[in-house]
């Protein structure tokens, strides 16, 4: 199975990132997708992709909570950065609007979003989006765009389904299914039909959002087979076949429709 979405670069992780990266082989997960924060996160995703190449991919992008004052000069760093080596990201992200705690750079999000997005259709790469708190402002930014829309998933989606069919309305994307599906109370299992799963990715989130059984712990890349057996479960199909669907969504979106390098993991069954 493949992690679409783990941020086991960060600093959680530099005790054991090596025992990490283990247990999710030992657990079938064949490849991981790094979604990048920052501008100094950069650093992290490429000493990873250094250390373990052909199981890991990089994205490079600006995370809504990390929009500040000098977001712009940020933004044209990382611009730099993409065109100088557009080959070593698989998609740009992840990018979006969260307005969850606080909503007063609301406006910055949404341009940075529209550059960003624009981004993607320069070198012909997807986005990942974090959208929190604020679907109508990315849908917004998206109906503003003026061009066709790039390809992309809405990571930890956890919508209703009206925003399911008002996203689809705009594309035809993914939508990022974690360890939330596991959750008692929650919303998304009843999402997972009307997604279909053609359209689901499977993501960790790590460090956030560990599935049931192990809910409040720091969570990891091989927990993914928990997320799949939950899918399975309310779809009523097979965990083969909920991994099969959702690696061929990885291979169509991040890396069927460009030149990028051989990926372990990632051929077609």
């Amino acid at each position: 199975m493949i992690d679409s979405h783990s941020h086991i670069y960060s600093a959680e992780f530099d005790a054991d990132r090596d025992q990490v990266v283990r247990r999710a082989r030992e657990a079938g997960v064949t490849h991981v997708i790094l979604p990048n924060e920052n501008l100094a996160s950069l650093e992290r995703l490429a000493a990873m992709h250094e250390r373990w190449p052909g199981y890991v991919s990089m994205t490079i992008g600006l995370h809504p909570e990390e929009i500040g004052p000098d977001y712009e000069h940020e933004l044209e760093a990382m611009h730099r950065k993409l065109l100088a080596a557009a080959c070593r990201y698989v998609a740009v992200g992840e990018i979006g609007i969260d307005l969850y705690w606080d909503a007063s750079r609301r406006d910055e999000q949404m341009q940075a979003l529209d550059t960003q997005l624009h981004w993607c259709k320069e070198v012909g790469i997807p986005f990942i989006m974090h959208c929190r708190k604020g679907l109508d402002e990315c849908l917004a930014v998206f109906d503003n765009f003026g061009e066709p829309l790039p390809r992309g998933v809405f990571h930890s989606f956890t919508g209703t389904v009206a925003q399911v069919e008002a996203v689809r309305r705009r594309g035809d994307f993914y939508f990022g299914v974690n360890g939330i599906v596991t959750f008692k109370k929650s919303d998304v299992p009843a999402l997972l039909p009307v997604i279909g799963l053609e359209r689901i990715l499977l993501e960790t989130d790590s460090p956030y959002l560990a599935p049931v059984p192990k809910r409040g712990t720091r969570n990891e890349s091989c927990n993914i087979p928990l997320v799949a057996a939950c899918v399975a479960q309310h779809l009523g199909v097979s965990v083969d076949e909920v991994e099969r669907a959702t690696d061929a969504g990885v291979r169509d979106l991040f890396f069927n429709r460009r030149e990028v390098p051989h990926y372990a993991g990632l051929q077609d069954d």
